[in-house]
């Protein structure tokens, strides 16, 4: 166990250090490590999960698409397992915003187990957030079509995690949006 804590507290580390000038868009400009370590938690205190490899690609899930991190860096610092789960938690930022929308939507279904964790996690955590805080510039629109978005991605990662999916679809159903199970 210790060699695990080790591991998961190496990725909270390099992830800190990567995001450590980022703020969240909320009114309280939280630190953003706050995100992928609350990601971590949801799954280990409310999934169940102690994979050391989702928990690390938990922590550096937003790394690689948010910060100057690139893939080859955290193959050789997490190695290979952790990296693929990572990439297929990244969106290609060279795409119009649109375009990564539709395409976690269509890749969903196709991710590894360990993969739709951390999605089912991430979706989770920010959903959350946007019910206890509108992000600045964000229109009630935006929050609801956010809302919308994330029910489509979560049908991609159905049987995955049920206890996180029935935390998503309690909020699904209190924001009146259909979420196909």
């Amino acid at each position: 166990m210790e060699l695990a804590a080790s591991h998961i507290l190496e990725a909270c580390n390099f992830a800190a250090i990567k995001h450590r000038d980022q703020r969240r868009k909320d009114a309280c400009k939280t630190p953003y490590i706050n995100h992928p370590i609350g990601v971590a938690r949801i799954l280990t205190n409310e999934g169940g999960i102690s994979d050391v490899a989702v928990l690390q690609a938990a922590l550096l899930h937003d790394t690689v698409e948010d910060t100057d991190c690139s893939f080859e860096e955290l193959e050789k610092e997490f190695g290979e397992k952790v990296t693929h789960i990572v990439r297929e938690c990244s969106d290609d930022k060279d795409l119009p915003k649109a375009e990564r929308k539709r395409l976690q939507i269509e890749h969903a279904p196709h991710c590894s187990h360990e993969a739709k964790l951390v999605k089912l996690a991430d979706k989770l955590y920010n959903l959350r957030d946007l019910e206890q805080s509108t992000p600045e510039g964000w229109s009630a629109e935006r929050v609801e079509e956010y809302f919308s978005w994330a029910a489509q991605v979560v049908s991609g990662l159905r049987q995955a995690c049920p206890p996180l999916e029935a935390e998503l679809d309690a909020i699904f159903k209190r924001r009146g949006v259909e979420c196909v199970k």
